[in-house]
């Protein structure tokens, strides 16, 4: 995102929600294990190589323990229908950036995308647009300085995604209750951004941290959490499902800035997901 924009854009992020009742509104800083509400927030946009365009959107849980399900429908739902269907249902505590993203047409001109979500008698709505002043640019090196996303990948010969969009895995098949070993593949070009002001973590890890997605039963990870070396690397997890039905697996990969610093420019991690059919 343009540099001049960035911090605006990122305090607009978590508060762009529409008709947002003030008694919503829950100061950050009041802590709260569990009982509170989880609202959507629009990242912002940049242009894919094909001409579309990528929204990116994700959340804040203003709890601090609690996980929240929200299944796809009327409270958790992407408006206009056609674009239905890539969100969470899975809502893990704090502020996660740019979760998912939902591609438009180049020619999607003034259109807007909404996530909505209701809970606990309240309503949440973010708008997903194509304004200038949204638009993130530091996919192609952090505002000029070169740290680009990590790149992600599922098998040694498969497709490779990076940024928010990220790729997506062939589909897997598993059985309740066995685990099942997924593999991640990454690599990164080892310009953390600390390293552009003095630092010195030029060529630290990726740091890749698994989620449940989408999915009706709980899903445990053996190794929730993993490092590979910047020039490129390899880690599996053994996923294990409580119960039958279709499941949405998340991994996302952090650079050397971590997670802390790779808010809104959006220039320090990459998502990649792969469907699992879970029979009983």
């Amino acid at each position: 995102m343009r540099p001049a924009r960035m911090l605006a854009a990122a305090a607009l992020a978590t508060l762009a929600t529409e008709a947002l009742p003030l008694a919503a509104q829950v100061p950050l800083g009041n802590r709260s294990g569990r009982g509170q509400t989880v609202t959507p927030a629009y990242e912002g946009w940049y242009e894919n190589a094909d001409g579309t365009r990528s929204l990116s959107f994700g959340y804040m849980n203003r709890n601090f323990d609690e996980t929240v399900e929200l299944p796809l429908g009327p409270d958790n739902m992407i408006e206009p229908a056609e674009f239905q269907g890539g969100q969470p249902t899975f809502f893990a505590p704090r502020r996660h950036f740019g979760v998912f993203v939902v591609k438009v047409p180049a020619d999607f001109g003034e259109g807007k995308v909404y996530w909505t979500l209701q809970m606990r008698g309240q309503t949440f709505r973010v708008p997903g647009h194509l304004h200038v002043d949204w638009e993130i640019d530091a996919l192609k090196g952090e505002a000029g300085g070169g740290n680009t996303p990590p790149i992600l990948r599922f098998a040694a010969d498969g497709a490779e995604g990076a940024g928010p969009a990220g790729v997506w895995g062939q589909p897997l098949t598993a059985r309740a209750g066995e685990p099942l070993s997924v593999l991640v593949h990454a690599r990164d070009d080892g310009v953390a951004r600390n390293a552009l002001v003095g630092g010195s973590r030029r060529g630290a890890p990726v740091n890749l941290t698994w989620f449940k997605h989408q999915g009706p039963g709980t899903v445990e990870f053996g190794e929730p959490t993993a490092r590979v070396p910047a020039s490129g690397g390899e880690a599996s997890t053994p996923v294990t499902f409580s119960e039958p039905g279709e499941y949405i697996l998340r991994v996302r990969a952090n650079d050397g800035s971590g997670v802390a610093t790779a808010g809104h420019a959006q220039c320090c991690w990459t998502n990649a997901f792969v469907r699992v059919t879970v029979s009983p």
